[in-house]
């Protein structure tokens, strides 16, 4: 069966930045698993597994508009760390969701530097502006369930609770 729309994908992956380093990889003792043409992962890579089938290895490499999309340096900003109530220790690398006062527009931020009261924070994805290499092996194409596709993502064996 080939890999497209509506159907559930297993994968084995090694992701890699550009000078080689491995960033992520899908776990040694279960693939990967996600509804093709659901949004569920990057523009690039979906389009480079459409068509392919259980056994294919593929290897893209996605460009970052592809992916997570160029840095924005309007997404980072410094702020008091005043606002930051309720956090005894701040630290660089730490993540916050942050949103408007009413609470729409919720995004992740990173805090990417500390200067005394001063915190510098980061809306960018992490992997914005970085070209990523995919080395993957599809291991499985089944037809998803009416439940999955109703949801909109994959579940397990047994089901999904939520």
């Amino acid at each position: 069966m080939q890999i497209s729309k509506n159907k559930v994908v297993s994968l084995d992956y090694v992701l890699t930045n550009g000078q080689g380093e491995v960033i992520d990889r899908s776990d040694e003792t279960s693939t990967f698993a996600y509804l093709h043409g659901a949004n569920n992962i990057i523009p690039g890579l979906e389009q480079a597994l459409e068509g392919h089938q259980t056994g294919d290895s593929v290897q893209v490499t996605v460009p970052p508009e592809k992916a997570y999309g160029e840095r924005d340096d309007n997404l980072t900003q410094t702020l008091d760390r005043s606002q930051f109530q309720g956090v005894d220790e701040l630290q660089v690398g730490m993540q916050f969701h942050a949103g408007n006062a009413d609470g729409t527009n919720i995004q992740v931020v990173t805090i990417t530097n500390l200067d005394g009261d001063v915190v510098t924070i980061d809306a960018n994805h992490p992997l914005a502006g970085v070209t990523l290499n995919f080395d993957v092996t599809v291991r499985d194409v089944r037809e998803a369930t009416a439940e999955e596709l109703d949801h909109g993502h994959v579940h397990g064996p047994g089901g999904h609770g939520h």
